[in-house]
């Protein structure tokens, strides 16, 4: 009998299913001898040969705003393309055995022939990307890149346009190697605020850092200005790339283990439609009169917040970064007058008849009866000199000798009737002249006043005549008239002059790190001891602005009283003579607001330079009192 039927049957698809699994493992297990094994010697070689290179990123650059948040300075994207250099090279092998030729090659001409290639290669595939900026670095500067750094990206062209950036994406599949990058650039939109917010320098990389780095990416310091003096809060903090290269430096990869951390952003006093505004007069009556030098501020009266602050002529600070051409620094650095002086605060002038604010309230405080009339006779003399008058022969008393700036009236209350030299010193040191106000300390002269020492020792009649009439042995800057004209304003105090309302975070959500610098900081109080002195002053400004015979009455604007005081200082110089033209004022007369002080070198007189600068200053200070008004209703 046939048992064959009793045998267990076997399926074909266990032993396929088998065989699969064995051939699996099979492989499994020589892949991993191979990579064990068989090529332990390249993992070990590439280990030996590769390192890692740290590469300082720079921060983004906190931003310098107005009042309003609008930027003074700000970081802003610009565009750069950008070649990997180890992407490239085989291009570079393809180009060189193209280039090369049949005969041998000394070891300088092959060395050049190599640098020829690179920049050869790297302009072809620019020229790819159908750009309409060329390629923006030579053969040297890319060989110097190629030597020392070329584990980083080389910037070939910088600053791309909005359409080039947009032909980039366009055609950028075409090329190897090339890739577009953002990268922050310090912009200043207005020049008017040039002088105040400084610039910038290249980082200095021989300072002590926090952590070594075998690269740094090009980085800013602030030079001058408030970019110098708040740099540390500006500057942010630098991340850093950590770069892996082989043994002939080419990137192999690269990861960034600390991020870079933006700075904070500081917000000034400033408001830039006045500012610009302010300029703008200022650079008009400038060349009305054919002068091309001067300065302008815009004060709180009752706080000392400047609400604007400019000097002519100016610099561009966009031209400081990446760096200022040579031809262009020689330029700055010889012209005359020079744009790099900050006439604010940074250059000392003789105050002429603005001076006589002082010197009549010196008298005022010492007994002058302000009724009681003197007769000027054209001319004032002593000893030999004989003084002439600005202003026409005839009957003066206090006021219609201050709107008609009468040097005979002032000279002899200080001379003949006794309110004198003691007395003007006095007084001129309640302001603080001669002392630097600490605003910007490292542009600020502290200008020149005499002590009481000195017009005791040695001191003439002569002397006391130039001093109380703002020449001599005295020179103010146009910020120390700006506060002298504000404490006159607000009943008799000295603030602390302030630009700088607070430094924040970059993140409008952050407040707990804002750093807040104090309003209305009292630097003193004005030792007044007659009631109504300073009342007879503004009076006596108000005036010279609105009344006849009024030197200061090109200011005038109806409906709005404006209080003022001109003043024309003489300048004697071998080969030289000129006159410094002032305007100091303040407005409305009723409620005083504002504060604004014009200076020109070399004008024609304070009332026909300067008072007409400071009228359409106070024009935009109006209208934007008013837009305010209607934009709160």
């Amino acid at each position: 009998m046939d048992n064959s039927l009793d045998k267990p049957k076997t399926d074909k698809r266990v032993y396929v299913t088998g065989a699969a699994i064995g051939i699996g493992i099979t492989l499994l297990l020589i892949g991993l001898w191979y990579v064990q094994v068989a090529t332990a010697l390249v993992y070990i070689n590439d280990q030996e040969i590769q390192s890692m290179r740290t590469v300082r990123i720079p921060a983004v650059r906190g931003s310098i705003l107005d009042k309003h948040g609008r930027p003074i300075a700000q970081d802003i994207p610009t565009f750069v393309v950008n070649a990997y250099l180890e992407e490239l090279r085989p291009h570079f092998r393809e180009e060189w055995k193209r280039s090369r030729p049949a005969k041998s090659l000394s070891a300088a001409e092959s060395r050049q022939l190599e640098i020829q290639v690179r920049h050869r290669v790297v302009k072809r595939f620019i020229e790819m990307l159908q750009l309409d900026q060329q390629i923006a670095i030579s053969p040297n500067k890319m060989e110097s890149h190629f030597t020392n750094q070329r584990a980083l990206p080389l910037p070939v062209i910088t600053g791309l346009s909005i359409t080039n950036v947009a032909r980039f994406a366009e055609n950028s599949w075409k090329v190897p190697g090339l890739e577009l990058e953002a990268t922050p650039k310090r912009m200043y939109p207005s020049p008017s605020t040039a002088h105040l917010t400084g610039h910038l320098k290249r980082y200095n990389y021989q300072a002590k850092e926090e952590l070594p780095y075998n690269y740094r990416l090009p980085d800013y310091s602030g030079k001058v200005g408030l970019e110098k003096m708040f740099d540390q809060y500006l500057c942010g903090q630098p991340g850093t790339r950590a770069v892996q290269v082989n043994n002939l430096g080419y990137r192999q990869g690269e990861s960034t283990p600390v991020t870079s951390q933006p700075g904070s952003n500081v917000v000034l006093t400033l408001d830039m439609t006045i500012q610009n505004a302010t300029m703008n007069a200022l650079e008009k009556g400038l060349k009305k009169c054919g002068a091309k030098a001067g300065s302008a501020i815009v004060m709180d009266v009752n706080s000392g917040d400047i609400t604007a602050m400019v000097s002519a002529p100016v610099f561009d600070p966009n031209k400081f970064t990446p760096g200022i051409s040579h031809a262009l620094w020689n330029q700055y650095l010889t012209n005359r007058p020079s744009p790099l002086l900050f006439r604010a605060t940074q250059e000392r002038y003789p105050p002429g008849s603005i001076f006589k604010i002082i010197s009549g309230l010196a008298a005022l405080e010492n007994g002058l009866n302000p009724k009681k009339l003197i007769e000027s006779t054209g001319s004032f003399r002593i000893g030999k000199r004989s003084i002439k008058d600005t202003a026409s022969p005839g009957m003066y008393d206090f006021k219609r000798a201050f709107k008609k700036s009468s040097n005979y009236y002032f000279i002899h209350q200080a001379v003949v009737e006794g309110h004198g030299k003691e007395h003007i010193v006095q007084m001129g040191k309640q302001f603080h002249l001669g002392e630097k106000t600490g605003l910007l300390p490292e542009q600020e002269t502290a200008g020149q006043f005499p002590s009481i020492k000195r017009v005791r020792d040695g001191w003439s009649e002569g002397d006391t005549a130039n001093l109380c009439i703002g020449q001599g042995e005295i020179t103010v800057t146009p910020l120390q008239m700006a506060l002298m004209t504000s404490a006159i304003a607000n009943g008799g105090t000295i603030y602390h002059p302030r630009v700088v309302d607070r430094i924040q975070s970059p993140n409008p959500n952050i407040k707990e790190n804002t750093i807040r610098f104090r309003r209305a900081q009292k630097r003193s109080q004005l030792l007044i001891k007659r009631t109504d002195s300073l009342k007879i002053i503004r009076e006596a400004m108000f005036a010279d602005v609105a009344e006849e015979e009024g030197t200061g009455q090109p200011a005038m604007i109806p409906d709005y009283n404006i209080c003022g005081k001109t003043g024309t200082a003489e300048v004697k110089k071998p080969g030289d003579f000129h006159k410094i033209t002032w305007f100091v004022s303040f407005g409305p007369f009723e409620k005083p607001k504002y504060a604004v002080v014009v200076m020109v070198e070399r004008g024609v007189s304070g009332g026909k330079t300067c008072a007409p600068i400071a009228k359409e200053i106070y024009e935009v200070l109006i209208d934007q009192k008013r837009n305010g008004s209607l934009a709160g209703k």
